[in-house]
């Protein structure tokens, strides 16, 4: 993989993903989103938060990914990277499929690609104002963008915890959980994502489009 970084291009290949999990700021939010999913099937989690083990393999910045079926959404999340000692703050999508999600969250995790944008920050440079950093979100719906997802890092756990909690180490990368989509959640082709810092007015975009695979049964 490829990153555009302030000390210029990072080319690495994680040996170690995890997907982070129930990672809301607020518990009782937390506690009554997990007692929402069990009412329709999904397995609540061991512990909170909960850190998914999935193939890095999985990490792509191709713009267009395979899924299996209809069922599938993207979602947007901060991404984290450890390589050579220095820690990386980037956007990535923890695209799901929601059907196998109510059988098992971690397969649902390990089904998909998880599309990663191109562009690093450093994590120590722009710790200060992490809370601040802003997430959003859109999907294509009828022809239209149409808002997903919007938030600060803020109702996230702080990141310094989730990375002590994985422990992340050299090679290791890590999605840290995302907001909640506007809406709620359903699945479309074409996703967008922004991770953006109003104090610099700058930002990290990416875009992907998902194709459908058939199942065959």
């Amino acid at each position: 993989m490829k990153f555009q970084t302030v000390t210029g291009v990072l080319d690495c290949t994680p040996d170690r993903l995890i997907v982070a999990g129930w990672t809301g700021r607020d518990r009782a939010a937390v506690d009554h989103h997990i007692e929402e999913l069990a009412a329709i099937g999904v397995p609540a989690p061991s512990t909170v938060p909960l850190y998914y083990q999935c193939a890095p393999a999985l990490l792509t910045q191709e713009p267009e990914i395979q899924v299996l079926g209809h069922e599938t959404s993207g979602e947007a999340e901060p991404f984290l990277m450890r390589m050579d000692g220095r820690l990386w703050i980037g956007l990535a999508s923890d695209h799901t499929d929601r059907a196998l999600e109510t059988h098992s969250v971690a397969a649902s995790k390990q089904i998909c690609a998880k599309p990663v944008a191109d562009r690093l920050w450093s994590l120590d440079d722009i710790e200060p104002r992490l809370d601040k950093l802003v997430l959003k979100s859109w999907i294509l719906e009828n022809g239209d963008w149409t808002a997903y997802q919007e938030g600060t890092l803020s109702s996230i756990l702080p990141l310094r915890q989730l990375i002590t909690g994985a422990e992340i180490v050299d090679g290791s990368a890590m999605l840290c959980g995302t907001l909640p989509a506007l809406g709620g959640v359903r699945p479309a082709s074409d996703f967008r994502m922004s991770l953006i810092d109003p104090e610099r007015d700058q930002a990290i975009d990416w875009r992907y489009r998902s194709s459908t695979l058939r199942i065959i049964s």
